[in-house]
């Protein structure tokens, strides 16, 4: 990458002094560069208010009601795992930050419910089960509130930035349900 960029970058100038486009480069640049700062600034605030909120939820009573809540999902997802209410809290937590929308947070919770579920693994040099579900789902999770998308498409002035919510519905919830039905027959075939 060290190599292609400056090449292109190297070409699109030379281009532009053969087209007489030069004065669009320098102003582009500088358009862009503001436009990556706004952008910047409203998904760390986005990502601030809602990594806040996880805290919040982390460190009051309120994780043990959402792990109770989900209970019957996780027991569906986890069933080894059903005792351990540490790593059950973890990929609640991990849960409702995809659900949300925000990747972010849900990162620092799918490493430690990794970290969790690695101590219990006896096979160290092998997934188990529980951690092959716990990736599935960070990739494909089905998306509530998709937080990012909207923050973006209404940072770039989008007319109705709310008006993707139904189509990111329908294909997170298809492409979740198909991933753990897969993750499930994968981990029926492995036994």
């Amino acid at each position: 990458m060290n190599i292609i960029w400056p090449i292109i970058i190297i070409i699109s100038y030379i281009y532009a002094i053969f087209a007489g486009t030069i004065n669009e480069v320098n102003t582009s640049i500088f358009d862009v560069s503001k436009n990556v700062l706004n952008l910047s600034l409203t998904l760390v605030g986005n990502m601030c208010l809602w990594c806040g909120i996880i805290k919040i939820i982390e460190s009051t009573k309120i994780i043990n009601k959402l792990t109770k809540m989900l209970k019957p999902i996780l027991n569906f997802l986890y069933p080894d795992e059903i005792k351990n209410k540490e790593v059950m809290d973890e990929i609640s937590i991990n849960m409702v930050s995809n659900v949300i929308g925000i990747g972010n947070a849900a990162t620092s919770s799918g490493l430690n419910a990794i970290e969790k579920l690695k101590e219990n693994n006896k096979n160290k040099n092998e997934l188990t089960n529980s951690m092959i579900m716990l990736i599935v789902l960070n990739t494909t999770s089905i998306q509530i509130i998709p937080t990012t998308v909207l923050a973006i498409r209404a940072s770039l002035n989008s007319a109705d930035p709310s008006k993707i919510i139904i189509p990111i519905w329908i294909s997170t919830c298809i492409g979740t349900t198909v991933a753990i039905l897969l993750t499930k027959l994968i981990i029926k075939i492995r036994k």
